[in-house]
């Protein structure tokens, strides 16, 4: 398989040691060298039974690197089962309103107990649920502690399978009083919680709050929770362990069996993942990107594909190639078209349009403007039946010559790193949507030239991501 990336240098990953990283907040981030250690993150659909849980243990086996493991709750076994943390969240919904909850925990409960009995464990899995079940009818019981011990739970097990130590996060990973990571605290509490430690699993997804109380990251935060633990101890690699072989060039469902990108740097991997594709928690990317630590997406089901790796660019090892790193997009949106004769001489017009999104709450994705015209284009989740109150008040904040609505829009983004450095990609990706007789709404690239955004309508959706791929790719 070729590879579709802007680094040339794909071996001799760089050696990262404690001392030599900062937090952003200008403090050291850990006291110890962790030179050849992989943090390995494992998801819900790797952890679902006793035959996922076997892969992981070879997989982790396999490499004596893989010394810090970060686990999910179990996800799905088939499309009929309910996730562990859905089941936890009703099990303390029904908690609150003072109404038996049994069955549902019941579910949970089976679950672990099947788990453990078929990999054989000594693991007093009983007693853990019981305490579990304590505290999910304690009336001090809050939703992010009866979710978080869905990670909890598997953590202990995974620790009993790999006959690692169980460190909880709830004592290392912690947030400040407005429940926003306090990377100080965190990454000291890490440095000294783990310098003996040697071979660790640790659940992922939570920690806690100033008081003690548990807190968690938004859903899928494991993958903050591993990236976050790679950064404190200097990891060479974060290994992401998931269902998929690595970050397809393009949505499957639209295109038949699309390339794997095999290195993609981090502000690509941003682009694709604003415009639709998600392999990674979004807040995932920011420990590592900071230090400069690759991330490693891997299959569970298949370690020996070759996965991606998302890397930093280095300006000295980039390939200028013409070749782009992969297309992803989302549909509904609607672009609201000011024009207003001389609009380039009023002196706050665009800040006037902007207010009122503002005002209303409202977030918008893209601002293409002409020397008379101003566009806002916005998702319509967020005007959500509130279209004509934003008109209105258009008019009166900004007195525009008229307002033109276009809706049932898709944005496809194009993203590749020496796009702006090969002449013609522009042209060849417009020619693509024209012989594919796809009329483009609205065109819009960037500063940084990362990536070209186009419109279309949403009928011409699947249409235009097939033409932009068998353009450049197939």
């Amino acid at each position: 398989m070729s590879s579709t990336h802007c680094l040339s240098r794909l071996e001799g990953l760089p050696e990262y040691r404690i001392g030599t990283l900062r937090s952003h907040q200008g403090g050291p981030v850990a006291k110890f060298s962790a030179v050849g250690i992989k943090v390995c993150k494992f998801g819900g659909s790797s952890l679902a039974n006793a035959t996922q849980l076997t892969k992981v243990r070879s997989i982790v086996r396999d490499d004596t690197e893989r010394r810090y493991v970060v686990v999910s709750a179990p996800g799905k076994q088939t499309d009929q089962d309910r996730k562990i943390t859905d089941l936890l969240y009703l099990s303390h919904e029904t908690a609150t309103q003072q109404l038996p909850f049994n069955d549902t925990f019941e579910i949970i409960a089976e679950r672990y107990r099947q788990i453990v009995a078929e990999l054989g464990l000594k693991l007093p899995i009983d007693t853990h649920l019981e305490h579990v079940h304590a505290d999910i009818a304690a009336n001090y019981s809050t939703a992010d502690l009866a979710v978080s011990r869905g990670e909890y739970l598997c953590g202990l097990v995974m620790a009993e399978v790999l006959d690692y130590e169980f460190i909880d996060t709830a004592g290392i990973i912690r947030f400040d009083e407005h429940g926003q990571l306090d990377e100080q605290q965190t990454y000291d509490r890490i440095g000294r919680r783990l310098k003996d430690a040697s071979n660790v699993v640790l659940p992922g997804f939570y920690g806690s709050m100033p008081d003690g109380q548990i807190h968690t990251f938004s859903r899928g935060g494991s993958d903050v929770t591993g990236a976050i633990l790679a950064r404190a101890i200097g990891a060479t690699v974060y290994e992401n362990w998931t269902d998929v072989s690595g970050l397809l060039m393009a949505d499957p469902h639209i295109v038949n069996d699309p390339k794997i990108i095999e290195t993609i740097t981090y502000r690509e991997l941003r682009e694709l993942a604003y415009s639709g594709a998600t392999v990674l928690h979004d807040e995932a990317i920011f420990p590592v990107r900071e230090a400069g630590i690759p991330v490693h997406i891997r299959n569970t089901n298949c370690p020996e594909a070759p996965g991606t790796l998302i890397v930093r660019a280095d300006e000295q090892t980039e390939v200028l190639s013409g070749a782009i790193t992969g297309i992803a997009g989302r549909k509904d949106f609607t672009a609201i078209t000011v024009e207003k004769a001389l609009m380039n001489r009023e002196i706050g017009y665009g800040r006037r349009l902007l207010s009122v999104l503002e005002v209303n709450g409202i977030r918008f994705e893209h601002l293409p403007s002409g020397i008379d015209t101003m566009s806002v284009v916005i998702a319509d989740s967020q005007l959500d039946g509130r279209l004509e109150a934003v008109l209105d008040q258009i008019y009166q904040q900004c007195k525009p010559d008229s307002i033109e609505v276009d809706r049932h829009m898709a944005l496809i983004a194009t993203v590749g790193c020496g796009m702006s450095h090969t002449p013609g990609t522009a042209a060849q990706l417009f020619k693509a949507l024209a012989n594919a007789n796809v009329n483009i709404r609205m065109i819009d690239q960037g500063s940084s030239e990362l990536n070209i955004i186009v419109g279309v309508n949403v009928d011409d959706y699947d249409t235009a991501v097939r033409a932009i791929y068998e353009a450049f790719v197939a």
